[in-house]
């Protein structure tokens, strides 16, 4: 099955989440090497065109995930953009950057993680979402992860994804979340 990245930390994250008896190829392995368009103005909604590309492209049973951090206090900000928040690309320390300066003085900083995860499989398209609450930290703390890891403390913990272990990250985190819908619904249905 096709997993529409080319991100290493994302595949290898998957790859745990789902676990034995899943053969992923990235968009390279199978010969997708230009950019998916990521136009939609839905977290859901690029998720599935990621998803639709490739099934287009290849006629290949394929999944694609799309990810947004939604932040209280910026109105769900930077939500459907946050890979992209500071510049056109995927840079990410940028992006941590921009939204330490956009919570300068912001002590309420609740948000969320929230992950759709779209599945075409012979032909037919069905979606999972994995969400989870936590805050915004005031410094990144950290080494682990990616993307925002080292700013979001999740609810119930003390350290941020970028502290906590990567089985625990994956047990709780809505990539996780998202991705374990989606390998129950592949059991119960292939």
């Amino acid at each position: 099955m096709i997993f529409a990245t080319n991100n290493a930390h994302k595949l290898e994250e998957v790859r745990a989440i789902l676990g034995e008896g899943f053969s992923l190829t990235t968009l390279r392995e199978a010969g997708i090497t230009e950019d998916i368009p990521e136009n939609e103005p839905t977290i859901e909604g690029n998720a599935l065109a990621k998803a639709r590309y490739v099934w287009n492209k290849t006629g290949a049973d394929c999944f694609a995930d799309d990810t947004g951090l939604e932040v209280d206090a910026l109105g769900g900000a930077p939500g459907v953009h946050s890979a992209r928040y500071a510049t056109d690309g995927h840079d990410f320390a940028a992006n941590r950057t921009k939204l330490l300066h956009e919570l300068e003085g912001v002590e309420e900083r609740t948000a969320r993680f929230r992950t759709v995860v779209a599945l075409i499989i012979d032909g037919e398209e069905h979606t999972f979402e994995g969400t989870v609450e936590g805050i915004i930290t005031h410094e990144e703390r950290g080494e682990g992860g990616f993307g925002y890891d080292a700013l979001f403390q999740p609810d119930g913990y003390t350290q941020t994804f970028a502290e906590l272990p990567a089985e625990v990250k994956n047990d709780i985190s809505h990539r996780g979340r998202a991705m374990r819908l989606l390998a129950e619904w592949l059991h119960n249905n292939r």
